[in-house]
């Protein structure tokens, strides 16, 4: 499944992570730390669905 992930910038230092497709949102410290959150959140997000 390929799923999209929007980052931004977060006012406070680090990045924000958002999959539009489910509507998950998390954080990290890095771009491949928000990443790797997005992914572990929408995985728990679509498990809720399985």
């Amino acid at each position: 499944m390929l799923l999209t992930a929007v980052l931004t910038a977060a006012e406070e230092g680090g990045f924000i992570a958002l999959n539009p497709e489910t509507g998950t949102t998390t954080q990290g410290e890095t771009i491949a730390e928000a990443v790797l959150n997005q992914k572990e959140a929408t995985s728990l997000y679509l498990e809720e669905f399985s």
